[in-house]
C-alpha cells in the first residue's frame, strides 16, 4: 500500500531504470526482509542482550561492593593489628621497665650482702687477728718468764723451780715492764 501510493504519487516514476537502483519489488522485499530481522533482533536478541549487560553490571556492582567490603575489613584488621602492635609495644617497655627496676633492686641487696660479708669477714679477720696476738702475747709471756727465771735464777743463785714463785716473779716483771713502756 505505501508502495502503491508511492509510485501513484510518481515519486518514484521519474526514476528510471539504471544499475545502480534496484527494481521495486526487490526493494520491497529487502525493506520486509529488513524489518523482520530487525523485529526478531528486537524481539529476540535485544533482551536476551539486555539480560546479559544486567547480570554483568550486577555482577560487576556485587564484585565492587565485595571488593568494598573486603577492603573494609581488611582496613578493620589492619587498625586492630596497629593496635595489638601498640599494646604489645606498650607491654615490652613495661616489662623491660620492671626488668630494669628488679635489676637495680638485686644490685642493691647484691651490694647489701657483699657489704655485710664484708663487713664479717673484717670482723671475723679482726677477732682472728686479736686471738692470734692474745696467743703470741701468752706464748711471749711464757717464754720471757722462762728466761727471766732462768736469769733470776743465775743472778740469786739459788733455784726459782716452784712455780707458784715462778709466777709472780714473772708477772711482777711483766708488770714493771709494762709500766716503764707507758
Amino acid at each position: 500500500m505505501l508502495i502503491h501510493h508511492i509510485v501513484a504519487s510518481g515519486i518514484i516514476t521519474s526514476v528510471k531504470a539504471s544499475p545502480l537502483w534496484p527494481s521495486l519489488t526487490e526493494l520491497i522485499m529487502g525493506l520486509i526482509g529488513f524489518v523482520v530481522v530487525f523485529g526478531a533482533l528486537g524481539k529476540i536478541l535485544l533482551p536476551r542482550i539486555q539480560k546479559t549487560l544486567e547480570e554483568r553490571t550486577a555482577a560487576i556492582e556485587g564484585g565492587l561492593e565485595k571488593a568494598e567490603e573486603t577492603q573494609a575489613q581488611a582496613s578493620k584488621t589492619l587498625d586492630e593489628y596497629r593496635e595489638q602492635l601498640q599494646e604489645a609495644r606498650h607491654e615490652a617497655a613495661r616489662l623491660r621497665q620492671e626488668a630494669q627496676e628488679q635489676g637495680a633492686q638485686i644490685l642493691a641487696e647484691m651490694r647489701t650482702q657483699g657489704e655485710a660479708e664484708r663487713n664479717r669477714l673484717v670482723e671475723s679477720a679482726q677477732a682472728q687477728i686479736d686471738a692470734d696476738r692474745q696467743q703470741a702475747l701468752n706464748s711471749l709471756r711464757r717464754e720471757i718468764g722462762n728466761l727471766a727465771t732462768d736469769l733470776a735464777s743465775r743472778i740469786v743463785g739459788e733455784s726459782l723451780a716452784d712455780d707458784a714463785r715462778q709466777s709472780r716473779v714473772v708477772e711482777r716483771y711483766l708488770t714493771e715492764l709494762e709500766g716503764a713502756g707507758h
